[in-house]
């Protein structure tokens, strides 16, 4: 179970937006405009992402006209590359703990609206693919069907009306800075989840900034407590990675005292984009040793300030000596905490021993020890 944390304000509903919070859009976003782009001799570089995280369609599309000198009108860019993202939709994958979130809060009988910037038509579309999310909204605003968009706060208070609650009374959970501007101008409480990489520091007028949905405690304000966590771990949908063992930055052996069996994320920037940073754990095979515990880390590491998205996982045993090159197949089980920054490398080096302390034991328990049978832990 998780730790109680001081209650901030009671509401009684929530409001979700769509995309970038409940599914991933971004990475098919980048690929599209990657195409289309490339097709009229431009390249994307992702600078201008933030740029139209949170905007209306034709507000975006307008950024990326200007910005790319695209000799087109927003409304013919718009008509060409509609039917690009059409085609992806039903591939669009649920985030980490959206699933989670709606099922709990429906099944504890908590009023729940959707609130997007998108046309009502795509958002009836994109949710078609998850299924249970369509009966669980008891109202779903698109932006068609307000005059202004976020940031202006008329689509939350028509979510707010449709549900026929105050909107003092709700919770907005988002992801773009015109969704956080947008929440807070409708008088409402705000949990921002950025979907941005690094830059929390950009949404300081929410109420609350999370990791990821994974990392949301609805006790705060007030709405019943997940109830699935077990020895301060998160059991989650297990997944795999695996590849040869590679030199990392130097830093985990010589600085930390906690040698890290480095992967290449080359290949993997799909399955990385649908993970957040935070600390795992599970099980991990290697070719010629055998199978042991594990514990990980994903992400950017903010002491170190990584400039790109890295995977270190820690074997949970001493080795006397290095396996640089060997196979090292990962099956991750479950989540203990969101990536976070420290004050001195020793308060890092002590939390980094911690999680390996809470995976040792968290592995014994049935729930997690029956996938160290797992054949893709098995090397030949």
């Amino acid at each position: 179970m998780s730790v109680v944390k001081p209650l901030k304000k009671l509401v009684s509903c929530v409001i979700l937006d769509l995309d970038g919070t409940l599914i991933n859009t971004d990475g098919i976003v980048t690929d599209i405009l990657k195409v289309f782009l490339a097709n009229c001799g431009k390249q994307w570089d992702g600078r201008e992402a933030h740029k139209i995280v949170g905007k209306t369609p034709a507000e975006a599309a307008a950024v990326v006209v200007e910005e790319y000198e695209i000799p087109l009108t927003k409304e013919d860019f718009l008509s060409q590359i509609t039917p690009m993202f059409s085609e992806r939709w039903s591939n669009i994958k649920a985030l980490p703990g959206a699933y989670r979130l709606i099922d709990h809060l429906k099944s504890h009988g908590v009023l729940i609206a959707l609130a997007s910037n998108s046309p009502k038509s795509n958002i009836e579309t994109k949710i078609s693919y998850h299924k249970g999310w369509r009966e669980s909204f008891s109202a779903i605003v698109g932006g068609d069907e307000v005059k202004t968009g976020k940031p202006n706060p008329e689509i939350f208070l028509e979510a707010a009306k449709r549900l026929g609650v105050n909107p003092s009374s709700c919770l907005v959970i988002e992801d773009s800075l015109p969704g956080i501007t947008a929440g807070k101008a409708a008088g409402m409480e705000v949990v921002a989840v950025p979907s941005l990489p690094k830059q929390s520091h950009l949404y300081s007028s929410a109420d609350e900034v999370i990791n990821s949905l994974l990392d949301l405690h609805p006790e705060k304000w007030g709405l019943p407590a997940f109830q699935d966590w077990v020895e301060g771990t998160l059991p989650i949908d297990t997944w795999q990675i695996g590849g040869p063992v590679i030199r990392g930055f130097g830093r985990g052996s010589k600085v930390l005292g906690i040698p890290t069996a480095n992967l290449s994320t080359k290949g993997y920037s799909d399955l990385l984009s649908e993970h957040p940073s935070g600390v795992y754990f599970g099980w991990a095979g290697l070719s010629t040793r055998g199978i042991y515990k594990m514990v990980m880390s994903i992400g950017w590491n903010p002491y170190f300030n990584n400039t790109e998205k890295t995977i270190e996982p820690w074997l949970l045993h001493e080795f006397s000596e290095d396996f640089y090159g060997e196979e090292l197949h990962l099956v991750i089980v479950g989540y203990i905490r969101p990536e976070a920054n420290f004050s001195s490398l020793e308060s890092l080096i002590a939390k980094i021993r911690e999680d390996g302390r809470i995976a040792e034991e968290a592995l014994e328990l049935p729930l997690y020890s029956k996938y160290k049978d797992d054949p893709f832990l098995n090397i030949s």
